[in-house]
């Protein structure tokens, strides 16, 4: 299976764009810093025909540990959550937004 890579990604907007494979690299690591500041903060952010990248505060809970039964203090914390966008979904099923049932 294919792990797609910051250099990866930098290779793929040279050959779609045309810039310089440095201004590629410096490109992408704008839009990751952005977007990983903004996550920082609180803030969602919506790529559209993608998908929704959020924070959510996860309070304080009890949990177990499953070897002994005994009883753990999980600490409030924030977790990141990404909801697909019904056009990505679609995508990775093998479809098409316009797709209608047409195989027969």
């Amino acid at each position: 299976m294919l792990t797609v890579t910051r250099a990866h990604l930098a290779e793929m907007i040279h050959a779609e764009v045309g810039l310089s494979r440095n201004e590629c690299a410096d490109l992408l690591e704008s839009v990751l810093s952005r977007v990983s500041t903004t996550l920082e903060g609180g803030e969602s952010v919506k790529i559209s025909g993608f998908g929704t990248f959020s924070v959510r505060q996860k309070g304080r809970r009890v949990g177990r540990n499953p070897k002994t039964g005994e009883e753990v203090p999980i600490l409030p914390r924030r977790v990141l959550v990404f909801r697909p966008s019904h056009v990505l979904k679609t995508r990775i099923n093998g479809g098409t937004a316009s797709d209608t049932d047409d195989d027969g």
